[in-house]
């Protein structure tokens, strides 16, 4: 019995199948996807093992990620349905493992009835970033998946950082951490094309200004201090810094980061109805 199958391996599911075999091997993953190329290639470049089917997936691994988005999980559910059932029956139980955006664990719960007993949910949102294992995820679970937390969490263990939520808190997270990079890649080619108005070459630009905001995230995690004092600690009176961060604030960089957040927010509750 293998520990995990990812089924959908787009770029979140694949993303998380990468940083799972990281953590606990290849040979503990298999890859289930509707287009089965992508699911082959991706487990030719990670050395795990490809299922042909959603039954396969339920009957070959333990933990069971579902990497759809939130309009095909009622199907997809009411599929997994009747393997879980039939597992159930020898003594295999199974924990599916949801990462779709804004769909509550109350929710999926009835496309599970088919089941015929109480199937262990747990939901996860990690972003992208998990594939370089610098990720944010949020898990949050139901009592009763209690049991299988150690589990997913050793399978996520190669992802970054794992924080435990209340579910009434899991889209503003996603708005957040899992929206995030999409807001930040821009930033970061922005201050490269500064760079290279500047003078400096585009592979020279993007490799600092990408060095750069690493290290500043850094420095928030690590120093326990808050992001404002970091930059004022950075501004020298009357300096280069200072007009830099004017002209940030001329161009509405800190109005455009909280509505950018508040629109994935709203977006995100949307997609879960």
């Amino acid at each position: 019995m293998k520990k995990a199958a990812f089924i959908g391996v787009g770029n979140m599911g694949g993303a998380l199948a990468r940083a799972a075999c990281r953590a606990i091997g290849p040979d503990e993953v298999v890859l289930y996807n509707r287009t089965p190329e992508r699911a082959h290639v991706l487990a030719e470049e990670l050395g795990c093992s490809v299922v042909d089917s959603v039954s396969d997936a339920v009957w070959t691994a333990e933990c069971v990620f579902l990497g759809v988005k939130p309009y095909g999980m009622r199907a997809l559910l009411e599929e997994l349905a009747p393997p879980i059932r039939d597992r159930h029956r020898i003594g295999e139980d199974k924990v599916v493992v949801s990462m779709a955006a804004g769909l509550l664990i109350k929710d999926m719960r009835p496309h599970l009835a088919g089941a015929g007993y109480y199937v262990p949910v747990i939901r996860i949102m990690p972003n992208t970033c998990v594939a370089v294992s610098k990720g944010m995820t949020a898990l949050c679970a139901e009592e009763a998946a209690e049991p299988y937390i150690e589990s997913v969490e050793e399978i996520l263990s190669a992802t970054g950082r794992l924080e435990h939520i209340s579910e009434t808190l899991m889209d503003q997270f996603s708005a957040v951490a899992g929206c995030g990079p999409a807001f930040v890649y821009p930033y970061i080619e922005a201050l490269a094309d500064g760079g290279v108005m500047a003078g400096l070459s585009r592979k020279e630009a993007v490799e600092y200004a990408a060095q750069m905001v690493m290290g500043a995230a850094a420095m928030v995690l690590e120093s326990g201090k808050h992001p404002g004092q970091l930059k004022d600690e950075v501004c020298s009176p009357g300096g280069s810094t200072i007009a830099g961060v004017a002209e940030l604030e001329r161009g509405g960089l800190r109005a455009a980061a909280i509505n950018a957040v508040l629109a994935a927010y709203k977006r995100g509750t949307e997609l879960g109805k």
